[in-house]
C-alpha cells in the first residue's frame, strides 16, 4: 500500500472511530437522563429543584439541582433509578407564567432554534457506515488501475536501491585489492555501459549477464559496487531473497518492475545478491517446488532473454552456490560469462590486509608479507575482521598502534578459537599434553608436511588443546602422499595416548571425524584408491543440495559400498599403525616434548626444534 492510499486509508479509520466513541459517549449520558411528565417538571420547579433548562421547540431538556428517585424498565423489570438530568415536552397551550417563575427560581435558561429535518440525524447515524463504503470503494478502485497486488499499493514494487548518475557509490577498482582478473573480465562491462558504440562498430555483443562465483567473503558484493562505483550509469541492487513474499506472484511482479525501471534509465546495470535465493533449479527438492519461487524465476529468465530484448542493461548477480542454479539460466544469452572469484594467495593477502589498514593507526615494524603468509585460506572478510580484532586488543591494552603482536594474538584467536580459562586437572594436563606432543612428533619426523606453527595445552575454542600447522606458500595441488602423512599427523595425538596410557580417551574425536572425511575424499572423489579405480562417487560431498541427495539413486552397488568402506578404513589404519611405529622408536623425544608443554604450556616452532634437538637424530620415514 504506497503512503498515501495507507494514510487516507486510516484517516477514515480515525475518523469513523472517533464518531463512534462520541456517539457511545453521547448514548452514556443520556442514560443518565429520564423522560418526565409536564406536571412532573412543574413540581420540580416549585420545589426549587432545576438547575438549568433548555427548550428546542416543544422539546425541553434539562439538569436537576439534586438527582431524584424515578421508575424506570431494566431488562423488563420496573426499577427505580437516581436520574440526575430530565426531557420532557411542552404542552401545546402556551404556559405565560413559565419564564417568569424559572428566572425567579433562579434556573438558567437556554433556547435553540428546532432542527430543519430530520434526515441531518440519520446521516449522523449512518456515518461510520459511508466511510467503511468510501473506504473499501478507493481502495478497489487502486487494485482495478494498478493490476495485480495493486490493492496493497507498492507491495508488487521490487524495492531495489538506485544509484544514479548523480549519486555515486564510493567505491572503486582501486579499493579492490587483489583479484586481477576479475577486475579485468568487469572493467569491460563498464568500458561497454560507458561507450557502447565502440562495442558495436564490429557487431561485438557484451554479456547480458555476469555471474559472480565464489566462496563467501571473498568480495564479490564487493566487487559488484566498485562496479557501480566505475561505471557512472544507473546501478540498481537488490537481494534476491526480498522477491520472494507469501503471495503467489509477487515476486514475478517485482522483477518485471525492476527491469521497467532499469530499461527506462538506461544504460544501467542490476545487481542481485545471493541469486540462489530464487534461481534453485526448478522441479528438484524433498516434498516438491516452490510456486512463488518458480514463477519469480521464470520471470527472471523471460526478461533477460525472452521475447523483448534489452541492449543496455546488463545484470550481475553473485552466488557461492552455483551448482544449485537452473540450467536455464546459466545458459549463454543470460548469464553469458561466469567470474570465478578464488582465496586470495598470500599476495593478495597482503594487499588486502594494507587495504584494511588504511584507518587503523599501525605501528611501523608490521611486516605485512609475514601475516599474509600465516593466514592460509583465509578470505577478505576473514582479513579484515582479523584487522579489527587486533585493533580491539590494543584498544584493551590502551596502546598508541597496533603492534606484530595483536595481529599475533588477533590470528591466533581466528585460527584457534578464544582463549578459554578451565580449571583442568593434573592428569588431564598430562594426558592433553602428550596428545599435542604426538601430533608435533610425527609433523616433525615426516618430511614433506606443513611446518608447525604453535602447540598449546591451553584450551581454545571447543579443543583443550591445539596443534597448528601454517603450509609455507598456499597449495592447489595434494598428492596422496601429502593427504597421508595428514592423517598420519592427525592420528599421532590417539596413539601417543594408548602408547603412555594404555587406552585412547575421547580427546581424538574431532581428529577422527577429520581423517574419516579425507579418507572418504581420497576414495571416492580423488580416485586415489587401487581397489576402487579411478572412478569417482557422491559419497563425500560437502554441500549436497537439499533435496537431490534423497531423490537420486545410488549410483554403485552394495558391494562396491562395501569395497570403499574397505578401502576408507584400510588407508586410516594403515596410517594409525605408521604413527603408532613412529612414537614407539621416538619415545624419548615424546616424553621430554610433553614435559615441556606441561611446563610452559605453549611453544612455537623455535621452541619445538630446539626441544627435539636433545634426543638424537631417527632416520625420517619416506
Amino acid at each position: 500500500m504506497n503512503p498515501s492510499t495507507w494514510r487516507t486509508f486510516m484517516l477514515m479509520m480515525v475518523i469513523a472511530i472517533l464518531f463512534n466513541l462520541g456517539y457511545s459517549y453521547f448514548q452514556s449520558n443520556i442514560n443518565q437522563s429520564a423522560e418526565i411528565s409536564y406536571s412532573r417538571f412543574r413540581s420540580e420547579l416549585a420545589a426549587n429543584n432545576l438547575k438549568k433548562v433548555r427548550f428546542k421547540g416543544t422539546a425541553t431538556s434539562g439538569e436537576f439541582l439534586k438527582k431524584v428517585q424515578l421508575p424506570g424498565m431494566v431488562q423488563g423489570k420496573e426499577v427505580t433509578r437516581e436520574v440526575g438530568a430530565f426531557t420532557t415536552t411542552m404542552p401545546a397551550i402556551a404556559d405565560p407564567g413559565l419564564l417568569a417563575e424559572l428566572a425567579d427560581k433562579k434556573v438558567e435558561i437556554t433556547a435553540v432554534s428546532p432542527e430543519a429535518s430530520p434526515f441531518f440525524s440519520i446521516l449522523i447515524a449512518m456515518l461510520p457506515l459511508l466511510l467503511i463504503i468510501g473506504a473499501w470503494w478507493y481502495l478497489s478502485r487502486n487494485a482495478r488501475n494498478q493490476g495485480p497486488a495493486g490493492m496493497f499499493g507498492n507491495f508488487a514494487k521490487s524495492g531495489a536501491k538506485m544509484y544514479g548518475t548523480g549519486e555515486k557509490v564510493n567505491v572503486s577498482f582501486e579499493d579492490v585489492a587483489g583479484m586481477e582478473n576479475s577486475k579485468q573480465e568487469l572493467k569491460e562491462i563498464v568500458d561497454y555501459l560507458k561507450e557502447p558504440a565502440h562495442f558495436r562498430r564490429i557487431g561485438g555483443k557484451v554479456p547480458k549477464g555476469v555471474l559472480l562465483v565464489g566462496p563467501p567473503g571473498t568480495g564479490k558484493t564487493l566487487l559488484a559496487r566498485a562496479v557501480a562505483g566505475e561505471a557512472g550509469v544507473n546501478f540498481f541492487t537488490i537481494s534476491a531473497s526480498q522477491f520472494i513474499e507469501m503471495f503467489v506472484g509477487v515476486g514475478a511482479s517485482r522483477v518485471r518492475d525492476l527491469f521497467s525501471s532499469a530499461k527506462k534509465g538506461s544504460p544501467s546495470i542490476i545487481f542481485i545478491d545471493e541469486i540462489d535465493a530464487v534461481g534453485r533449479s526448478r522441479g528438484t527438492g524433498f516434498g516438491g517446488g516452490h510456486d512463488e519461487r518458480e514463477q519469480t524465476l521464470n520471470q527472471l529468465l523471460s526478461e533477460m532473454d525472452g521475447f523483448d530484448q534489452h541492449e543496455e542493461v546488463i545484470v550481475l548477480a553473485a552466488t557461492n552456490r552455483p551448482d544449485v542454479l537452473d540450467p536455464a539460466l546459466l545458459r549463454p544469452g543470460r548469464f553469458d560469462r561466469h567470474v570465478v572469484i578464488e582465496r586470495p594467495d598470500w599476495r593478495d593477502r597482503e594487499k588486502i590486509l594494507r587495504v584494511h589498514t588504511r584507518k587503523i593507526t599501525m605501528a611501523e615494524e608490521i611486516d605485512y608479507i609475514t601475516i599474509a603468509k600465516g593466514t592460509p585460506g583465509m578470505t577478505g572478510a576473514d582479513l579484515e575482521n582479523l584487522v579489527n580484532e587486533a585493533a580491539i586488543l590494543a584498544s584493551r591494552e590502551n596502546a598508541a598502534t597496533v603492534t606484530m603482536a595483536h595481529l599475533e594474538q588477533a590470528k591466533d584467536k581466528l585460527l584457534m578459537g578464544g582463549e578459554r580459562k578451565m580449571v583442568i586437572s593434573d592428569n588431564e594436563k598430562r594426558i592433553t599434553a602428550y596428545h599435542e606432543a604426538g601430533h608435533t612428533l610425527i609433523a616433525r619426523l615426516l618430511p614433506g608436511t606443513d611446518p608447525i606453527h604453535k602447540v598449546t595445552i591451553i584450551p581454545h575454542g571447543m579443543a583443550l588443546g591445539i596443534t597448528q600447522q601454517l603450509p609455507e606458500d598456499d597449495r592447489y595441488h595434494y598428492p596422496r602422499s601429502y593427504l597421508e602423512k595428514r592423517i598420519c599427523v592427525a592420528l599421532g595425538g590417539r596413539s601417543a595416548e594408548r602408547l603412555v596410557f594404555g587406552e585412547v580417551s575421547t580427546g581424538a574425536q574431532s581428529d577422527l571425524k577429520m581423517v574419516t572425511d579425507l579418507a572418504e575424499k581420497m576414495v571416492c572423489q580423488w580416485g586415489m584408491s587401487e581397489k576402487v579405480g579411478p572412478v569417482t562417487f557422491s559419497r563425500g560431498e560437502e554441500h549436497p543440495f537439499l533435496g537431490r541427495k534423497l531423490a537420486e539413486e545410488k549410483g554403485f552397488s552394495e558391494e562396491m559400498a562395501w569395497r570403499i568402506d574397505q578401502e576408507i578404513t584400510a588407508i586410516i589404519l594403515h596410517e594409525e599403525e605408521a604413527a603408532d611405529e613412529l612414537l614407539r622408536d621416538n619415545r624419548d623425544r615424546l616424553d621430554v616434548l610433553a614435559a615441556a608443554l606441561q611446563e610452559e604450556e605453549t611453544l612455537d616452532s623455535a621452541r619445538v626444534d630446539e626441544i627435539l634437538q636433545l634426543a638424537t637424530a631417527v632416520r625420517p620415514r619416506s
